[in-house]
């Protein structure tokens, strides 16, 4: 039992040595003042920039719960609702492991709410399913329009590869598609039924969920230099591809990944350049959002406390 607590703790610990090591490697020339120097060259508009697409970024996570609980058929208030959802992806981009994590957070606000525990977990596995969603629907279509990217991460892997695969994607997604307008029979486990959401809500999960992955994008783009910038389709493809590593490694904040990848990924750009877009990126997407949110848990279990003690009802 212990093995199994600590077995992905010890995997993120060791995609962040891996990523460190590596990443030390390809930039060990690299000075601080060249750091510090590209981040005083970004210019104010790329800060408002990066500023507005974090907004954007964490208002699609929150559409993601409020599908989540029309899907479950329930009413909730549209602010706890936003609140919740801002809470559990601050905190668990910044922790790693997110499914897991996330699911706590939701687990303690929800449930106040009158949700069941098997709700909650279907309402994660709707969550993490439309992030899927969204990160698929992109790279098939990255994969399609921009075939050669696959070049700058994987330089083994013919052009063709990426087109069939793009193909591929698209291919598994309009079946879902269609097993939503169909009607296929719910899948049962253990612990979960689910049930293919309604085709109203399939068509907002095809339109929000690729939302937040290209507003996430934006913020690294914003406050990239212009010189050797590839564009934009190719800074999503990376950021789909480094996002994605991190996710499966469970680094908390997905350190050493993402900058591996991007620094692999943009060799036509100046690594101190590519490192300050990144540090802007985990400033306003992760560092800030993660101490609001545990304002936000101190809040909210200090007023559920207040709550037991005036109801005369044991702790939980």
């Amino acid at each position: 039992m212990k093995l199994k607590k600590l077995f992905w703790p010890l995997v993120g610990g060791a995609a962040i040595v891996f990523s460190l090591w590596v990443l030390y490697h390809d930039v060990k020339g690299l000075s601080l003042r060249e750091l510090t120097d590209s981040l005083y060259a970004i210019p104010l508009s790329g800060w408002l920039l990066a500023c507005c697409a974090t907004l954007v970024a964490y208002g699609a996570l929150a559409a993601y719960d409020h599908l989540a609980i029309e899907h479950l058929g329930h009413r909730l208030s549209l602010w706890f609702i936003t609140v919740a959802s801002f809470t559990a992806y601050a905190l668990s981009h910044t922790i790693g492991a997110s499914v897991f994590s996330g699911a706590v957070v939701r687990y303690r606000a929800y449930t106040s709410k009158g949700l069941t525990a098997s709700e909650v977990g279907v309402l994660v596995a709707f969550c993490s399913f439309t992030f899927a969603l969204g990160t698929a629907m992109l790279f098939g279509f990255v994969l399609l329009i921009e075939p050669d990217i696959v070049a700058r991460v994987a330089d083994f892997l013919p052009i063709e590869a990426a087109i069939s695969t793009g193909l591929l994607i698209l291919g598994l997604i309009s079946i879902y598609v269609i097993g939503s307008l169909v009607g296929f029979r719910p899948i049962h486990t253990r612990w979960l039924k689910l049930e293919y959401p309604k085709p109203t809500l399939v068509v907002r999960q095809l339109f929000i969920a690729p939302i937040e992955i290209v507003a996430a994008t934006a913020i690294i783009y914003s406050v990239l230099p212009a010189e050797g910038n590839p564009g934009f389709l190719v800074v999503l493809g990376i950021f789909l591809a480094s996002f994605s590593v991190a996710l499966i490694s469970h680094a908390p904040g997905g350190i050493g990944v993402l900058e591996l990848i991007f620094i692999a990924g943009l060799p036509e750009m100046d690594p101190a350049a590519v490192l300050a877009a990144l540090l802007v990126f985990r400033l306003l997407y992760l560092i800030i959002p993660f101490f609001i949110a545990l304002v936000v848990v101190l809040v909210f279990e200090r007023s559920r406390f207040l709550t037991r003690e005036r109801n005369g009802s044991p702790s939980s």
